[in-house]
Protein backbone atom coordinates (compact mmCIF):
# COMPACT_ATOMS: atom_id res chain seq x y z
CA UNK A 1 0.00 0.00 0.00
CA UNK A 2 2.99 2.68 0.41
CA UNK A 3 4.18 1.80 -2.57
CA UNK A 4 1.45 2.33 -4.38
CA UNK A 5 0.31 5.85 -2.58
CA UNK A 6 3.95 6.64 -3.36
CA UNK A 7 3.97 5.83 -7.00
CA UNK A 8 0.22 7.83 -7.27
CA UNK A 9 1.59 10.81 -5.73
CA UNK A 10 4.47 10.77 -8.15
CA UNK A 11 2.07 10.54 -11.25
CA UNK A 12 0.07 13.46 -10.14
CA UNK A 13 3.28 15.51 -9.70
CA UNK A 14 4.69 14.99 -12.94
CA UNK A 15 1.12 15.19 -14.50
CA UNK A 16 0.23 18.98 -12.94
CA UNK A 17 3.79 20.25 -12.92
CA UNK A 18 4.76 23.06 -10.68
CA UNK A 19 2.71 25.79 -10.23
CA UNK A 20 3.80 29.33 -11.26
CA UNK A 21 1.91 32.37 -11.06
CA UNK A 22 2.02 33.98 -14.48
CA UNK A 23 0.38 37.07 -15.92
CA UNK A 24 -0.55 37.32 -19.27
CA UNK A 25 1.76 39.95 -21.28
CA UNK A 26 0.09 43.78 -21.60
CA UNK A 27 -1.12 44.95 -25.02
CA UNK A 28 0.82 48.05 -25.98
CA UNK A 29 -0.87 50.10 -28.79
CA UNK A 30 1.99 51.27 -30.89
CA UNK A 31 2.31 52.42 -34.97
CA UNK A 32 2.73 49.32 -36.17
CA UNK A 33 -0.25 48.08 -34.46
CA UNK A 34 -2.42 51.54 -35.00
CA UNK A 35 -3.73 53.94 -32.53
CA UNK A 36 -6.98 52.83 -30.77
CA UNK A 37 -10.39 54.31 -32.40
CA UNK A 38 -11.84 57.21 -31.18
CA UNK A 39 -14.64 57.86 -29.65
CA UNK A 40 -17.99 57.90 -31.19
CA UNK A 41 -19.21 61.44 -32.14
CA UNK A 42 -22.06 62.60 -28.79
CA UNK A 43 -25.57 63.01 -30.45
CA UNK A 44 -27.75 61.72 -27.73
CA UNK A 45 -28.88 63.79 -24.61
CA UNK A 46 -27.91 62.13 -21.49
CA UNK A 47 -29.47 64.40 -19.30
CA UNK A 48 -32.99 63.60 -18.64
CA UNK A 49 -34.29 66.27 -16.58
CA UNK A 50 -33.52 68.50 -19.42
CA UNK A 51 -36.17 67.16 -21.76
CA UNK A 52 -39.19 68.67 -20.04
CA UNK A 53 -40.15 71.87 -22.02
CA UNK A 54 -42.60 73.15 -24.73
CA UNK A 55 -40.60 71.49 -27.61
CA UNK A 56 -40.34 67.93 -28.01
CA UNK A 57 -36.84 66.08 -28.44
CA UNK A 58 -37.72 65.21 -31.76
CA UNK A 59 -38.81 68.91 -33.05
CA UNK A 60 -35.64 70.08 -31.06
CA UNK A 61 -33.11 68.09 -33.20
CA UNK A 62 -35.15 69.12 -36.35
CA UNK A 63 -34.77 72.91 -35.86
CA UNK A 64 -30.70 72.14 -34.92
CA UNK A 65 -30.93 70.31 -38.29
CA UNK A 66 -31.96 73.06 -40.21
CA UNK A 67 -30.23 75.43 -42.44
CA UNK A 68 -30.07 79.15 -41.17
CA UNK A 69 -30.24 81.94 -43.52
CA UNK A 70 -32.04 84.58 -44.57
CA UNK A 71 -34.56 84.56 -47.06
CA UNK A 72 -34.59 86.82 -50.03
CA UNK A 73 -36.82 89.36 -51.36
CA UNK A 74 -37.95 89.31 -47.26
CA UNK A 75 -39.67 92.10 -45.16
CA UNK A 76 -38.75 92.92 -42.12
CA UNK A 77 -39.85 95.41 -39.36
CA UNK A 78 -37.94 97.03 -36.28
CA UNK A 79 -39.99 97.12 -33.11
CA UNK A 80 -39.01 98.29 -29.43
CA UNK A 81 -40.20 95.94 -26.27
CA UNK A 82 -40.06 96.33 -23.07
CA UNK A 83 -37.43 93.77 -20.75
CA UNK A 84 -39.28 91.11 -20.74
CA UNK A 85 -40.09 91.36 -25.04
CA UNK A 86 -43.83 92.45 -24.32
CA UNK A 87 -44.38 95.57 -26.60
CA UNK A 88 -42.88 99.28 -25.51
CA UNK A 89 -45.84 101.02 -25.50
CA UNK A 90 -44.49 104.38 -24.50
CA UNK A 91 -43.24 106.88 -27.05
CA UNK A 92 -40.39 106.59 -29.19
CA UNK A 93 -38.44 109.21 -28.31
CA UNK A 94 -34.70 107.33 -29.16
CA UNK A 95 -33.77 107.49 -32.91
CA UNK A 96 -32.26 103.75 -32.57
CA UNK A 97 -35.02 102.13 -34.55
CA UNK A 98 -35.25 104.69 -37.06
CA UNK A 99 -31.48 104.46 -37.51
CA UNK A 100 -31.73 100.37 -37.40
CA UNK A 101 -34.47 100.73 -40.14
CA UNK A 102 -32.31 103.09 -41.84
CA UNK A 103 -29.73 100.68 -41.62
CA UNK A 104 -31.33 97.32 -42.88
CA UNK A 105 -32.87 99.62 -46.19
CA UNK A 106 -29.46 100.73 -47.17
CA UNK A 107 -27.86 97.52 -46.88
CA UNK A 108 -29.79 96.83 -49.88
CA UNK A 109 -30.45 92.56 -48.45
CA UNK A 110 -34.58 93.36 -47.56
CA UNK A 111 -37.12 94.24 -50.23
CA UNK A 112 -38.24 96.67 -47.57
CA UNK A 113 -37.41 97.47 -43.79
CA UNK A 114 -40.00 99.37 -41.36
CA UNK A 115 -40.28 100.74 -38.08
CA UNK A 116 -43.45 99.29 -36.39
CA UNK A 117 -45.82 100.81 -34.30
CA UNK A 118 -46.93 98.95 -31.09
CA UNK A 119 -50.00 101.06 -30.71
CA UNK A 120 -52.33 98.48 -32.41
CA UNK A 121 -54.42 96.18 -30.68
CA UNK A 122 -52.97 92.96 -30.27
CA UNK A 123 -51.47 90.22 -27.43
CA UNK A 124 -48.52 90.81 -24.90
CA UNK A 125 -45.54 88.34 -26.01
CA UNK A 126 -44.49 86.23 -28.31
CA UNK A 127 -48.04 86.13 -29.95
CA UNK A 128 -48.93 89.76 -30.35
CA UNK A 129 -45.16 90.14 -32.40
CA UNK A 130 -46.18 87.88 -34.62
CA UNK A 131 -49.67 89.47 -35.26
CA UNK A 132 -47.79 92.55 -35.63
CA UNK A 133 -45.48 91.16 -38.25
CA UNK A 134 -48.57 89.60 -40.21
CA UNK A 135 -50.19 93.00 -40.04
CA UNK A 136 -46.98 94.89 -41.42
CA UNK A 137 -46.65 91.84 -43.97
CA UNK A 138 -43.16 91.38 -42.76
CA UNK A 139 -41.26 88.18 -42.84
CA UNK A 140 -38.64 89.06 -39.56
CA UNK A 141 -39.11 91.31 -36.83
CA UNK A 142 -35.47 93.37 -35.73
CA UNK A 143 -36.84 93.21 -31.92
CA UNK A 144 -34.58 96.28 -30.10
CA UNK A 145 -34.75 97.36 -26.54
CA UNK A 146 -32.07 99.14 -23.65
CA UNK A 147 -31.29 98.96 -20.36
CA UNK A 148 -29.81 100.97 -18.14
CA UNK A 149 -28.39 100.33 -14.18
CA UNK A 150 -28.36 103.60 -12.52
CA UNK A 151 -25.93 104.54 -9.57
CA UNK A 152 -25.73 108.37 -7.22
CA UNK A 153 -23.25 108.90 -4.85
CA UNK A 154 -21.16 111.48 -3.46
CA UNK A 155 -17.52 112.09 -4.06
CA UNK A 156 -14.60 113.72 -2.38
CA UNK A 157 -15.62 117.43 -3.64
CA UNK A 158 -18.78 117.16 -1.21
CA UNK A 159 -16.90 118.26 1.58
CA UNK A 160 -17.22 121.76 -0.26
CA UNK A 161 -21.45 121.43 1.01
CA UNK A 162 -20.43 122.05 4.65
CA UNK A 163 -19.77 125.87 3.55
CA UNK A 164 -23.54 125.98 2.56
CA UNK A 165 -22.84 128.59 -0.10
CA UNK A 166 -20.31 125.62 -2.03
CA UNK A 167 -23.57 123.75 -2.41
CA UNK A 168 -24.78 126.06 -5.12
CA UNK A 169 -22.29 125.10 -7.59
CA UNK A 170 -19.32 122.43 -6.31
CA UNK A 171 -19.57 118.98 -7.80
CA UNK A 172 -19.97 117.02 -4.95
CA UNK A 173 -22.49 114.33 -7.10
CA UNK A 174 -21.20 111.95 -9.41
CA UNK A 175 -23.82 110.37 -11.83
CA UNK A 176 -23.12 107.04 -13.17
CA UNK A 177 -24.86 104.87 -15.98
CA UNK A 178 -24.51 101.37 -17.53
CA UNK A 179 -26.31 100.23 -19.81
CA UNK A 180 -26.95 97.74 -23.46
CA UNK A 181 -28.69 98.26 -26.19
CA UNK A 182 -29.86 94.81 -27.62
CA UNK A 183 -31.25 93.98 -31.20
CA UNK A 184 -32.55 90.48 -31.94
CA UNK A 185 -33.50 89.27 -35.44
CA UNK A 186 -37.00 87.42 -34.84
CA UNK A 187 -37.76 84.38 -37.56
CA UNK A 188 -41.71 85.31 -37.28
CA UNK A 189 -42.87 82.16 -39.44
CA UNK A 190 -40.83 79.35 -37.29
CA UNK A 191 -40.62 81.32 -34.30
CA UNK A 192 -36.50 80.75 -34.14
CA UNK A 193 -34.23 84.11 -33.03
CA UNK A 194 -31.61 83.92 -35.97
CA UNK A 195 -28.82 86.03 -33.53
CA UNK A 196 -28.63 88.77 -30.81
CA UNK A 197 -25.95 91.76 -30.52
CA UNK A 198 -25.75 93.61 -27.93
CA UNK A 199 -23.74 97.43 -27.77
CA UNK A 200 -22.83 98.04 -23.81
CA UNK A 201 -22.34 101.86 -23.03
CA UNK A 202 -20.79 103.09 -19.29
CA UNK A 203 -20.64 107.36 -18.77
CA UNK A 204 -20.18 109.04 -15.42
CA UNK A 205 -20.32 112.51 -14.33
CA UNK A 206 -19.61 114.63 -12.06
CA UNK A 207 -22.54 117.30 -10.96
CA UNK A 208 -23.76 119.48 -8.66
CA UNK A 209 -27.05 119.02 -6.78
CA UNK A 210 -29.53 120.21 -8.85
CA UNK A 211 -31.59 118.47 -11.26
CA UNK A 212 -29.92 115.44 -11.51
CA UNK A 213 -32.51 113.74 -12.49
CA UNK A 214 -32.44 115.51 -16.08
CA UNK A 215 -29.14 115.44 -16.33
CA UNK A 216 -28.72 111.61 -15.94
CA UNK A 217 -31.47 111.55 -18.70
CA UNK A 218 -29.60 113.47 -20.55
CA UNK A 219 -26.64 111.26 -20.25
CA UNK A 220 -28.07 108.05 -21.50
CA UNK A 221 -29.60 110.19 -24.58
CA UNK A 222 -26.08 111.03 -24.82
CA UNK A 223 -25.07 107.29 -24.45
CA UNK A 224 -27.53 106.08 -26.93
CA UNK A 225 -26.68 108.17 -29.74
CA UNK A 226 -23.15 107.82 -29.78
CA UNK A 227 -24.06 103.47 -29.74
CA UNK A 228 -26.71 103.66 -32.09
CA UNK A 229 -24.53 103.43 -35.65
CA UNK A 230 -21.85 100.43 -33.52
CA UNK A 231 -25.13 98.85 -32.88
CA UNK A 232 -26.43 98.86 -36.57
CA UNK A 233 -23.05 97.76 -38.13
CA UNK A 234 -23.43 94.80 -35.96
CA UNK A 235 -26.83 94.22 -37.02
CA UNK A 236 -25.78 94.31 -40.87
CA UNK A 237 -22.66 92.27 -40.39
CA UNK A 238 -24.59 89.25 -39.09
CA UNK A 239 -27.49 89.85 -41.95
CA UNK A 240 -24.93 89.47 -44.23
CA UNK A 241 -23.63 86.41 -42.99
CA UNK A 242 -27.23 84.82 -43.06
CA UNK A 243 -27.60 85.73 -46.70
CA UNK A 244 -23.90 84.17 -47.58
CA UNK A 245 -25.43 80.92 -46.07
CA UNK A 246 -28.50 80.69 -48.30
CA UNK A 247 -28.23 77.55 -50.37
CA UNK A 248 -28.82 79.03 -53.20
CA UNK A 249 -26.57 81.43 -52.69
CA UNK A 250 -23.90 78.37 -52.11
CA UNK A 251 -24.57 77.13 -55.28
CA UNK A 252 -24.17 80.84 -57.17
CA UNK A 253 -21.06 81.07 -55.52
CA UNK A 254 -19.55 77.90 -56.95
CA UNK A 255 -20.22 78.46 -60.12
CA UNK A 256 -23.21 77.82 -62.81
CA UNK A 257 -22.97 74.01 -63.59
CA UNK A 258 -21.34 73.63 -66.54
CA UNK A 259 -22.57 70.89 -69.11
CA UNK A 260 -20.38 68.47 -70.27
CA UNK A 261 -19.74 68.62 -74.07
CA UNK A 262 -22.38 66.82 -76.39
CA UNK A 263 -21.02 63.20 -77.44
CA UNK A 264 -20.99 63.41 -81.28
CA UNK A 265 -23.28 60.76 -82.79
CA UNK A 266 -21.35 57.76 -83.37
CA UNK A 267 -19.87 57.22 -87.11
CA UNK A 268 -20.06 53.81 -88.43
CA UNK A 269 -16.50 53.00 -88.95
CA UNK A 270 -15.62 50.40 -91.57
CA UNK A 271 -13.77 47.54 -90.20
CA UNK A 272 -11.13 46.02 -92.14
CA UNK A 273 -10.58 42.27 -91.69
CA UNK A 274 -7.88 41.10 -93.43
CA UNK A 275 -7.11 37.41 -93.55
CA UNK A 276 -3.54 36.70 -93.93
CA UNK A 277 -2.70 32.66 -95.33
CA UNK A 278 -0.62 30.14 -93.86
Amino acid sequence: MALLALLTGTGCAATHGTMKAELPPMAFATEAMGAPAPPPVLTENHFRGDRAGSIAEDSLREVLAAPVFLEEKARVGIVPVQGSYALDMEVPLPAVTAALADAMDASGEFELASEVSTDFPVDRGISGLRELAARYRCDYLLIYRHRFVDASYMNKAAWGYLTVVGALFLPGNTIESAGVLEATLFDVKTGTLLFTVNERVHSEEQVNIWHNGLKAQWMKRQMLEGATQKLADQVVTKIRRLVVARPEQGKKSTGAVVSSPPVPSAVPVPVTVSTVGP
